[in-house]
């Protein structure tokens, strides 16, 4: 059978057969986050998509190459290079430096990826700081070739220079220049330009600023991504993944400047995830609907629970959260877990034909819901029970549910005797009497879940 990948890709916004630039390797770059706080589940969405991107590639043999980046300077609190830098915004709320809260939010990021179960070995995460060299280096070739100019603020990209500007994001430019009737920069000789260097402000000393042929400042959050990505991956390379929302601008102006730095394309497919919306909208760092990964844990959800949930939609669709979804598929995901334990300890034969269905579906722009959906129709199958186990180990090298993980829980003496006395009161339809056991179990830590003329105990 056929193990031909199909991506959908941004740029062509078309499905294509993906062809590796280097045979049997894949270099992929994520955005990665700005860590001047912490991650909400939105922003982590992209990177368990990123996690089952890469496990696709290697089950179907690829050497994976992959960088995620932390911005740790020069990203502004606004899109048009204006007003403070996040991480200097960041430090002043919480009284510490940029340097400080910098390692914090980056060691915070990492563990939520870790209880995710999202693979790192190998990864990369260069810093931005620590290539400052590299973002000089790369804004004196823009400039050598005419394409940047100085204002009172900063050295920026003239994006007039580029006719293929607005091609990626499909962007009105006229319109824009037309509706631009306040500039908050009225420098720029273009709506749509950016900064590439950005000077530090006069009478004040930044955490973090470097000297530069152009004077002291830091450098703008686009040439970032384009510096590190080249240093690390070269250009081109083949996979750039981040949320929709870079695409109007902070990967439109990647493309802009890397490739009219070197001459030829920055990158071969461009891969988007959608947002995960709560009941006011887009979630974001900035409302009440933040959401961290420790929220959910306080609320008794598994991060696996959460990465589960994420699975049986699509990357490319938008999602809309609630705790009641991710209760649910927690409940899902333990009757999985129950089902996966059941099968004993003994190894059968991979299911071969299991295996192609969800290789077909995942190779087809990343289908895990159809994957999911598959697992769920197996596990109910006719096939051995030892099969099952084989199978399911196999499938989870590229779901990471971590099923093998999983023990059986030994429930208490305790909390069966009041399992079997709440039984007991359901059958002599004394209501009061069961409830009264139900919240003693759960007040011990337990869940009792009622089946025919049974119940399943799970420990919360």
């Amino acid at each position: 059978m056929s193990t031909d990948i199909y991506l959908y890709n941004t740029k062509t916004r078309t499905k294509e057969l993906f062809m590796p630039i280097r045979k049997g390797e894949v270099r992929m770059y994520h955005c990665g986050p700005t860590v001047y706080n912490f991650a909400h589940i939105g922003n982590l969405r992209a990177y368990v998509f990123a996690d089952i991107l890469r496990r696709t590639f290697e089950w179907n043999g690829y050497a994976v190459h992959q960088v995620i980046n932390i911005t740790d300077v020069g990203h502004l609190v606004s899109d048009g290079d204006d007003g403070e830098d996040k991480m200097q915004k960041g430090a002043r709320c919480e009284g510490k430096t940029a340097w400080d809260i910098a390692k914090v939010y980056e060691t915070a990021f990492k563990e939520d990826l870790a209880s995710l179960h999202i693979r790192t070995q190998g990864t990369h995460f260069p810093r931005a700081t620590e290539y400052i060299q590299e973002q000089i280096a790369l804004v004196q070739v823009l400039e050598q070739k005419g394409y940047t100019y100085k204002t009172s603020d900063g050295v920026y990209f003239d994006t007039s220079k580029f006719p293929q500007y607005a091609d990626f994001a499909k962007l009105d430019v006229k319109g824009m220049q037309e509706g631009a009737r306040v500039e908050v920069n009225d420098e720029k000789k273009n709506p749509t330009d950016f900064a590439l260097w950005k000077f530090s402000p006069k009478n004040e000393k930044r955490d973090m600023e470097w000297q530069s042929p152009w004077g002291i400042g830091f450098p703008g959050w686009h040439i970032e991504c384009s510096a590190m990505s080249e240093k690390l991956l070269g250009t081109p390379f083949d996979i750039h993944t981040g949320g929709i929302d870079h695409i109007p601008v902070h990967h439109t102006n990647e493309i802009a400047q890397s490739e009219c730095a070197s001459g030829h394309e920055y990158v071969h497919y461009w891969m988007h995830v959608h947002f995960l919306n709560v009941k006011d909208g887009k979630m974001a760092k900035s409302g009440e609907n933040f959401i961290r990964l420790q929220t959910l844990l306080d609320r008794n959800i598994s991060p696996l629970a959460y990465r589960y949930w994420l699975l049986t939609s699509h990357y490319r669709s938008t999602t809309d959260f609630s705790f009641e979804a991710i209760e649910a598929a927690q409940t899902a995901l333990h009757r999985l877990y129950g089902a996966y334990l059941s099968f004993g300890d003994t190894l059968g034969e991979i299911n071969t034909g299991v295996i192609q269905k969800c290789k077909v579906s995942l190779n087809d722009d990343i289908n895990t819901a159809q994957v999911i959906a598959y697992v769920w129709e197996y596990i109910k199958s006719d096939d051995s029970d030892e099969n099952k186990k084989a199978t399911i180990d196999e499938l989870d090298k590229v779901l990471g549910l971590q099923f093998a993980s999983q023990k059986k829980e030994v429930v208490p003496e305790e909390i069966l005797a009041l399992a079997e006395a709440r039984l007991l009161a359901r059958k002599n339809k004394d209501w009061a009497e069961s409830d009264r056991l139900r919240a003693d179990i759960e007040a011990k830590g337990f869940s009792v879940k009622d089946i025919n003329d049974g119940y399943e105990i799970a420990k919360k």
